[in-house]
């Protein structure tokens, strides 16, 4: 019981994650207001109107599967994906790490630019956890016994 209460906990952090962050992206793309794909092609990736619109449903729409725990192991691994990518790539947490432990350092410059991987590594965290613990009872997935 106690297992299951933590995994709906846990679960839950995909709601902040979808409504946070996917939700505002997914707007702005679909206005075509938003720097996201740019961000994206300065990534290096290919099509990046494409992956944008990837990562904002990972976010968005795999966030609230997990909430609901639906489908909860593949959404959380599309969802994890993303914030990898958004950790590591665009938030350089190992340079960062290395900068800390003073094994190449980085300029306050190049750290501002980064920005901070913490919510990011967060959520991969969270993500992870789902995809390998499963969604709990309290799901749709266990109501469906599909956990």
């Amino acid at each position: 019981m106690a297992r299951d209460l933590g995994m709906l906990v846990l679960r839950l952090a995909g709601f902040y994650l979808a409504i946070g962050h996917g939700w505002g992206k997914i707007v702005g793309l679909s206005m075509g207001q938003s720097r996201f794909a740019e961000g994206v092609a300065n990534l290096g990736f290919p099509l990046p109107v494409l992956f944008a619109w990837a990562a904002a449903l990972a976010e968005c729409a795999g966030g609230i599967a997990v909430a609901l725990g639906v489908f909860t192991r593949w959404a959380a691994v599309f969802a994890g994906a993303t914030m990898l990518v958004a950790a590591f790539l665009q938030h350089h947490a190992f340079a960062r790490f290395l900068s800390w432990v003073g094994a190449a350092p980085a300029t306050e410059d190049q750290l501002k630019a980064w920005g901070n991987p913490e919510m990011a590594i967060l959520y991969l965290l969270v993500f992870v956890a789902a995809a390998l613990l499963g969604p709990g009872r309290f799901s749709i997935d266990a109501r469906f016994k599909r956990t």
